[in-house]
């Protein structure tokens, strides 16, 4: 997971964890690592992170969070961020505390996901959250959710006045999302949507470059969900993603990518 390429600059790289012994000896292995900043996650709200109390389990336990990225912050030469959401549920949002736990402690941004770890990815984003830990930082707020355009990326900024935004799911299957939200904050103007071609013509160098990583079998299957996500919108592929689904060689998810067109 620490793959990667000449000119991937800046990198930062995010580790998690709850226990001081592990945390150190991550920061050890990636000593050997050359990139330019460490991010914490306190925001993860998978279910077989959060029970081993990692992730968005933190938000629980500020005085546990603090430890532990004073800790990060003290044994990394390199800038560190953390990465929280605003709360475990609607009844202990507590992002703008623990934002500022995270600031005092040393770190030199926070990134924000606008929704509780109860709600996962469901619900809606709470603009007003953010923007109230926005005000109550120093540092740059980096905020996230929902970025799935450049209109929502302009609301994300008019409604919280971060400093810069995270793009997560809204670059599964469209990683055209990038230069549309940039386009979009700098004139205001709408890019065109890429072409059904120009999407297969991309599918088909994911694949290749997704089994060139990972190899044939494993590419393969790993390369399944991305097509559905590339190909949401399209009429008329149920019934190739279900093939995409059971898909097993090259030749196989190559048939079926082209047949999309």
């Amino acid at each position: 997971m620490l793959s990667t390429i000449n000119g991937d600059s800046p990198l930062g790289v995010q580790i998690l964890g709850c226990e001081e012994h592990y945390i150190l000896k991550s920061l050890d292995v990636l000593s050997n690592y050359k990139f330019d900043i460490l991010d914490f996650n306190a925001a993860c709200p998978a279910k077989k992170v959060v029970r081993r109390g990692e992730g968005a389990g933190l938000l629980k336990d500020a005085k546990k969070f603090e430890k532990i990225i004073k800790l990060v912050v003290k044994n990394c030469k390199l800038p560190v961020t953390v990465k929280i959401r605003i709360g475990w549920d609607k009844d202990s949002v507590n992002a703008a505390k623990i934002a500022l736990i995270a600031q005092e402690s040393g770190v030199s941004a926070v990134f924000v996901h606008g929704r509780t770890k109860e709600q996962g990815y469901s619900g809606t984003v709470d603009y007003r959250v953010l923007r109230d830990v926005r005000r109550a930082l120093s540092v740059p707020l980096i905020a996230s959710g929902d970025v799935f355009s450049g209109e929502l990326a302009a609301k994300m900024v008019r409604e919280t006045g971060c400093a810069g935004l995270a793009i997560a799911r809204g670059s599964l299957g469209n990683p055209w999302v990038f230069a549309e939200v940039k386009e979009f904050l700098k004139s205001g103007k709408v890019l065109p949507r890429p072409s059904r071609e120009e999407v297969i013509k991309v599918m088909l160098e994911h694949l290749e470059a997704t089994i060139g990583f990972y190899g044939e079998k494993n590419g393969v299957v790993i390369f399944r969900k991305f097509y559905s996500w590339y190909t949401k919108g399209f009429r008329k592929v149920r019934r190739l993603r279900e093939l995409s689904s059971r898909a097993k060689t090259r030749s196989q998810m190559e048939e079926i990518i082209r047949q999309a067109s």
